[in-house]
């Protein structure tokens, strides 16, 4: 084989990168959160995988509910703040302006263009990380993000993390069509 064997902590980006928001008593909680994605259609579930020594992951089994939160490129000084510091110790919900939807346990966050509250589903624990099953109960998105009333990637310009070498990238151009630019290829 002409490939260089990498070992098993290859995983290929993009991971999006988010601001899962939930409540520690009456203050709103963020944590930068990178394994993200989604987990069924209807109802429509999403999964986050979080390491169990997070202040985070005992907050989510508190409350029962989190926000996923998209922050812009603008915002990655803060993004990578809440990624170093703990809830434990820094109150991070001053950094931004928090509202709240229809669930009360699950803060959102003003500046970023999309915002989905999620009611947790279910738990699944592996060895370092719990897996959180939440279902997307709401969505809020800035007006300047839509096309056609549907979140616009390229208006999005989601910030996007790759691993294991952990730098932040952002989208750059759609380059095709899915489940149609295959259809050449039929015969």
């Amino acid at each position: 084989m002409e490939k260089e064997k990498l070992g098993g902590n290859s995983f290929i980006y993009p991971m999006p990168v988010t601001l899962l928001g939930t409540k520690h008593g009456d203050v709103a909680n963020f944590m930068a959160l990178g394994w993200l994605s989604r987990a069924n259609g209807n109802p429509p579930l999403l999964v986050v995988g979080i390491n169990k020594a997070h202040f985070t992951t005992q907050l989510i089994r508190e409350n029962r509910a989190f926000s996923i939160n998209y922050p812009t490129e603008g915002m990655i000084r803060e993004v990578d703040y809440c990624g170093l510091v703990s809830g434990r110790r820094e109150d991070k919900s001053q950094l931004f302006t928090v509202e709240y939807g229809e669930l009360e346990q699950a803060p959102l966050i003003r500046e970023c263009p999309l915002s989905l509250e999620c009611k947790l589903y279910d738990i699944y624990e592996m060895p370092t990380h719990d897996l959180f099953v939440g279902e997307i109960i709401a969505s809020y998105a800035d007006k300047k993000i839509l096309t056609d009333g549907k979140p616009d990637l390229a208006k999005l310009n989601p910030l996007l993390l790759t691993m294991p070498d952990n730098y932040y990238w952002t989208v750059k151009e759609k380059v095709g069509k899915a489940w149609d630019i295959g259809r050449e290829l039929q015969k």
